[in-house]
Formats: structure tokens, C-alpha cells, sequence
């Protein structure tokens, strides 16, 4: 697949494509990959790499409405078993995930293929993002202003066209600050909606919650319908209109 074609497709046209058999999962991903390579030096916004991984996953079967999606997750709250999060500090740069983010399973779950972790500031707590140890993250439409934040990385990679949607999250505007700033689609799920499992039962006493960017409405609510699918069993929380299995409540 050329980058152009690629670039004309969301997330959902991208996965329906797989499932036609139009084009491979690691079709898709070396695109991805090449595209972020092409403009990450200037942007800076994949601070984790995780091409061999990616690569391994993409010659597995998939399955899910995502099968064969190349995705990014934010470097915060959105743990990747057997890496370091770091949360835009210095102090967890090398400090491995013991297990996956509630969020990561079921993006997994989903067919997504990970290839990658997004910048942040220093623990989400800014709208810019321009950490210490990873070094400023770029706006693509322009390089001498700001993607945002918190969830700048995820905002500048998805404008920039590496990929179609990326991770993200939102406790103070870190999902809506970056959309707006990038031109993009940003949508800060509800309160107990998504699980921030298994680390804690809810992120920042509840005000804050995972979800994404992207460059179309219907991504982002595919998406989160991959989040809401089933209750947390470790929530605080059992979200009116979903139950056990993810049927509706009457």
C-alpha cells in the first residue's frame, strides 16, 4: 500500500480493508512505521519504539473490529507489559510494566498492532507537552508551536498522519487541549465509562479517563465502544446502560 492511500483512510476503512483481504496487518504497519520515521526528527512525538514487537504481532492472526490497525498509546496510564512507562519523568524511564492498562487488553483484544508510546509532560500535568527527559513535542501544521497536552505525542502523530487514531487521556482538557490544537476529533469519555484497571480503580479521584484522538467522529466512537465493551470488574463503578457481557440494562 502507498502512504497516500493509507493517509485517505480512518481507522475503520483501514480494518475493513484487512478483513477484505486488500491489504496485510504488516502492510499496514511498515507504512506506519515509515511514515513515522519520515517525521518524527521533527516533530518528536513516538518517544518509545516498538517496531519488533509490532512486527512479531502483525504476523499473528487478528481478530477484533480493529484487526490490523497500527496504533500509538500514550507514555501515561497505558501500561504495555514488560516496559517502562514513563510518564514524561526521569524517575520511571526504566522501570518495566508488570502487566498491561485494563485500556491496552482491550485495545489488543480489539486487533490493534502497538507500535509505539506517545510523549507527555511530566505526569499529564500540563497542556503543552514538553517533558525534561524526552525533549519538546511539535505541532505538525506548525513546527514552532505546540501540539498540546497532555496528550500532545498522540495528537502530533495522528495529525501528522502515522497513524489514523493513537491513545490518549484527559483528567484537565489532555484529550480536548491536543485535539484543538491539531485539528483533530477528541472526546473525554464519562466518569467510570473506562476502565483504569488493574493499577488503580480510577484515575486522579475520577477526573481523569482514557480514551483517544483522532481524525474521524466514527473511529473514536468505535473505539470507545472497544472500552465500554464490558464492565470493569475492578471499578468503582457499574456504568448505567452496560452489564456483565456488555448487554444493554433496561
Amino acid at each position: 500500500m502507498e502512504y497516500a492511500e493509507y493517509r485517505a483512510h480512518d481507522a475503520v476503512g483501514l480494518a475493513a480493508l484487512v478483513a477484505g483481504g486488500e491489504v496485510s496487518a504488516a502492510e499496514l504497519l511498515e507504512v506506519a512505521v515509515a511514515r513515522a520515521e519520515a517525521v518524527d526528527g521533527k516533530l518528536n512525538a513516538v518517544v518509545r519504539p516498538m517496531h519488533d514487537l509490532a512486527r512479531e504481532r502483525a504476523r499473528t492472526p487478528l481478530t477484533g473490529p480493529f484487526a490490523g490497525v497500527p496504533f500509538l498509546i500514550k507514555d501515561l496510564s497505558q501500561d504495555y507489559a514488560g516496559l517502562p512507562t514513563g510518564s514524561g519523568s526521569r524517575s520511571l524511564a526504566h522501570l518495566p510494566a508488570e502487566r498491561h492498562s485494563a485500556v491496552v487488553e482491550r485495545w489488543l483484544e480489539a486487533g490493534l498492532v502497538i507500535f509505539g508510546k506517545t510523549n507527555t509532560p511530566e505526569f499529564g500535568a500540563k497542556g503543552i507537552t514538553e517533558p525534561e527527559v524526552n525533549g519538546p513535542t511539535r505541532n505538525p501544521w506548525d513546527l514552532t508551536r505546540t501540539p498540546g497536552g497532555s496528550s500532545g505525542g498522540s495528537a502530533a502523530a495522528v495529525a501528522a498522519g502515522v497513524v489514523p487514531m493513537a491513545g490518549a487521556n484527559d483528567g484537565g482538557g489532555s484529550i480536548r487541549i491536543p485535539a484543538a490544537c491539531c485539528g483533530l476529533f477528541g472526546l473525554k469519555p464519562g466518569r467510570g465509562l473506562v476502565p483504569a484497571g488493574p493499577a488503580t480503580a480510577e484515575d486522579l479521584h475520577g477526573a481523569a479517563t482514557n480514551g483517544a484522538v483522532s481524525r474521524t467522529v466514527r473511529d473514536s466512537a468505535a473505539l470507545l465502544d472497544v472500552l465500554t465493551a464490558r464492565p470493569d470488574p475492578g471499578g468503582p463503578y457499574l456504568a448505567a446502560g452496560v452489564g456483565a457481557g456488555g448487554e444493554d440494562v433496561e
